[in-house]
């Protein structure tokens, strides 16, 4: 009874952990009104690298007493250009203006203002604007939505125009240029914006002349400013490629000596573009747009250095990391995907040249340092992508040649990681490279993770604040290679106990994993949560032998269905402005615009297939499994036979990966990150299977064991019905299926039957007993 209930106890398990640790959220209060005016002063383009104390003294002394941090400043195109930015300024959402683009750069703005009364200002082209944000671009936006939500704002300068003008058009104050006395103007209305111009190219020079002019108007701002109110200055845009990370600072009541965030980032020290319309609201006391902002009140945190220039120094850090990280992923990737597709082709004819035979005919096997040295690449190439997030430990981007350094730390620490194991005690056993490769997959990642995700941003296999997409917990990359590594150390974990308690070995590994994805405070990544839940359900059902049957998985599908309408249902009783990604998508099904999130995620898809070099290594991977693993001669249906528990592993991978790619708009690139963990292991773990598929040890001879020729592995003697079992996954003795010590000294435990040499640690001179011509065919 208990045995058919265990389906159910352990669905209801990872249900209960998976919808803890989601539903789990840090308190979080709305920010409350800070101000009576509000004053957003852009500076396209400028970055922290040109703030200092001699060109900038006005910026500096601001800074000084006001909160700071790291601007991305992602709009609708990409670059974001001048225009583009302070559209998505004034509309809190991802815009871009339309019009044709220069490819690989920011043509000149070209923005008609028409000022018919003296006192405020019209854009004729902001109605076709506002139809392109529309109807042509899948996030909804709603330019001029920030001054919809007050009753007067103010515009200097054309850009700020753009950003103030509503819907229809209209700037309600308007002035070309800074008046000579601003103070009049500035209060007139409860939000002001002011452009302050712009910091283009990358001639220090030039740029210092720019930020120098830049700091004077700032200083007419801040002399003019109402009392009462929170100046923001913001690097609104870029103005080339390639993007990078700008200036942002908070000064006024309540923004005092702090890092600025907000919710949208999760990360201290980090703000959306997106971010600065509802700052400004929340500021003045103002309740959000109908249709809300992309972007989340920013707030001040403490932490900062006392010592500006110390704290300047890391947001200016983060924006060179950024800038090359950008430049090192592309080449990473593609390397690593070439480089495991030659170790496939590599691994064909070694495949076809496994299985000894025991007569004259057959092909010769390959030379064990041949095969030794295959074993030893393929560990490296599954080692490589914790390498090179623990690469960015040392901070290899400040080096004038950021991706020879890179290159370098990442080599030594996948040569480092290589040689531990192929250190370990238990790496000769069949299973020793997979359960070590997994565990230090594991332990990197979740280690990452838990103590902040410091190294995924911007990390070469993180993410970067460049593409406003995830600024803190666990990336795509991450997530790949983190299910891969969890599902395969509970498969592992689970070949060594008894067959009754594998279930529940995968259901508890599984379980915990669930909690590190999914939890706010850890990986948050509710969706990789539910996938990563619907993987462990599969691996958990089937871990113990047998196949993935309609039951088993109706049991799966259910668990991952509960998990998703638990956190569903607990989402949407939060307030609107708290709600994850899983609880906006339900309310705007509600209100009819959950097509534009759809829309979204099938846009992302679809890019991220054709562009990504993941993409190729999760359709290599697949091919290298289904065309030759899985093939009779390929050594991955035996391997599974005699392990099921691994089979489980990596069956519950595949599911877990597929899911979370697609459901969280990076197609296959979470399937890339796991295959290159799951794929060498796999390789190298039947390549082992074969070569001991036609061990055979002599039986004992008058009471006495034989143990045959010098360096042969002693056992008792086994049947062809015994290799036999060996192939179809069901053990001949007792030992065998609850998975302890097998009779043969030295077996390892969860190993094949008894007498099995595919369990035993392999010596480099291994003797061979007879076999009959029955024996070798069976086996």
């Amino acid at each position: 009874m208990l045995r058919r209930l265990a389906p159910a106890l352990l669905t209801l398990v990872v249900v209960a952990l998976g919808v803890t640790a989601l539903a789990a959220r840090p308190a979080t209060e709305a920010p409350g009104r800070s101000a009576d005016y509000v004053v957003l002063a852009g500076v396209a383009g400028l970055r922290w690298e040109d703030v200092d104390p001699q060109t900038t003294p006005t910026l500096w002394r601001m800074a000084q007493r006001g909160s700071i941090g790291s601007l991305s400043v992602r709009s609708a195109h990409r670059p974001t250009c001048p225009v583009d930015g302070w559209l998505t300024l004034g509309a809190g959402s991802y815009a871009a203006w339309n019009g044709s683009r220069q490819v690989g750069g920011c043509p000149p703005a070209a923005v008609t203002v028409e000022q018919p009364d003296g006192i405020g200002a019209n854009l004729p082209d902001q109605e076709s604007v506002v139809l392109h944000n529309q109807e042509r671009l899948p996030w909804g936006t709603v330019p001029g939505s920030l001054s919809e939500s007050v009753r007067c704002s103010v515009a200097v300068g054309p850009g700020a125009a753009v950003a103030a003008a509503r819907p229809f058009g209209r700037v309600d104050r308007y002035a070309p240029a800074l008046p000579p006395d601003p103070a009049v103007l500035l209060g007139s209305c409860v939000l002001s914006i002011v452009d302050l111009g712009t910091v283009a190219g990358e001639d220090p020079a030039a740029r210092q002349e720019a930020a120098r002019a830049a700091d004077a108007q700032l200083a007419r701002v801040l002399a003019a400013r109402p009392p009462r109110s929170l100046v923001l200055v913001a690097g609104v845009s870029d103005t080339d490629l390639p993007s990078r990370l700008h200036v942002a600072v908070a000064d006024g009541p309540g923004w005092e000596g702090g890092w600025l965030t907000s919710a949208s980032t999760g990360r201290e020290g980090y703000l959306q573009l997106v971010d600065l319309a509802p700052t400004a609201l929340a500021a003045l006391g103002r309740p959000m747009p109908e249709r809300p902002f992309l972007g989340r009140p920013a707030e001040s945190v403490g932490g900062r250095p006392a010592d500006l220039a110390t704290a300047i120094a890391q947001p200016a850090d983060a924006d060179r990391e950024a800038a090359a990280q950008r430049r090192v992923a592309g080449w990473f990737f593609t390397l690593l995907a070439a480089a495991q597709l030659l170790l496939g082709l590599a691994v064909l004819p070694m495949l076809r040249r496994a299985r000894r035979h025991a007569g004259p005919y057959g092909p010769e096997p390959v030379s064990r340092r041949v095969v030794a040295v295959v074993e030893v690449l393929l560990i490296a190439a599954a080692l490589a992508v914790p390498a090179a997030l623990l690469a960015d430990v040392v901070p290899w981007w400040r080096g004038e040649h950021a991706g020879a350094w890179f290159a370098g730390v990442t080599v030594l620490l996948v040569v480092g990681a290589t040689a531990a194991v192929r250190l370990t005690p238990g790496y000769p056993a069949t299973l020793g490279p997979l359960g070590a490769v997994a565990g230090l997959t594991t332990l990197t990642v979740g280690l990452d993770v838990v103590t902040g995700a410091r190294l995924q941003l911007n990390g070469v296999v993180g993410y970067s604040a460049l593409e406003g997409g995830r600024y803190a917990g666990l990336g795509t990359v991450g997530l790949g290679a983190f299910v891969a590594g969890a599902l395969l150390s509970a498969g592992w974990l689970a070949q060594r106990v008894r067959r009754s308690w594998r279930p529940a070995v995968v259901a508890t590994v599984g379980s915990a994993a669930v909690v590190v994805v999914g939890s706010p405070y850890l990986g948050a990544d509710p969706i990789g949560a539910i996938a990563l839940t619907a993987g462990v359900s599969v691996a958990a059902v089937i871990s113990a032998g047998g196949w993935l049957t309609v039951s088993r998985l109706a049991w799966a599908a259910m668990a991952g269905l509960a998990v998703t309408v638990g956190l569903a249902l607990l989402d949407l009783r939060r307030p609107a402005p708290e709600r994850g990604s899983l609880g906006r998508f339900l309310a705007a099904l509600g209100d009819g615009t959950g097509g534009l999130t759809v829309h979204r995620a099938s846009s992302a898809n679809v890019e991220t297939l054709v562009n990504s070099p993941l993409t190729v290594l999760a359709l290599a991977g697949a091919l290298l499994v289904w065309f030759a693993l899985l093939q009779p001669w390929g050594g991955l249906m035996r391997l599974f036979g005699i392990y099921p528990a691994v089979r489980a592993a990596m069956a519950g991978t595949a599911v877990a990966a597929v899911i979370g790619g697609v459901l969280g708009g990076s197609a296959l690139d979470v399937a890339g990150a796991a295959g290159a963990l799951v794929v060498p292991m796999a390789a190298l773990s039947a390549l082992r299977v074969l070569d001991h598929s036609t061990d055979r040890t002599r039986p004992e001879a008058g009471g006495q064991r034989d143990e045959g020729p010098a360096g042969a592995v002693p056992g008792a003697a086994r049947s062809s019905t015994d290799a036999a079992a060996d192939s179809s996954g069901s053990p001949s003795t007792p030992a065998a299926e609850s998975g302890g010590p097998s009779s043969a000294p030295g077996a390892e435990a969860g190993g094949p039957p008894s007498g099995a040499a595919a369990d035993q640690p392999r010596p480099g001179e291994r003797g061979r007993a007879a076999r009959s011509s029955t024996e070798v065919a069976t086996s």
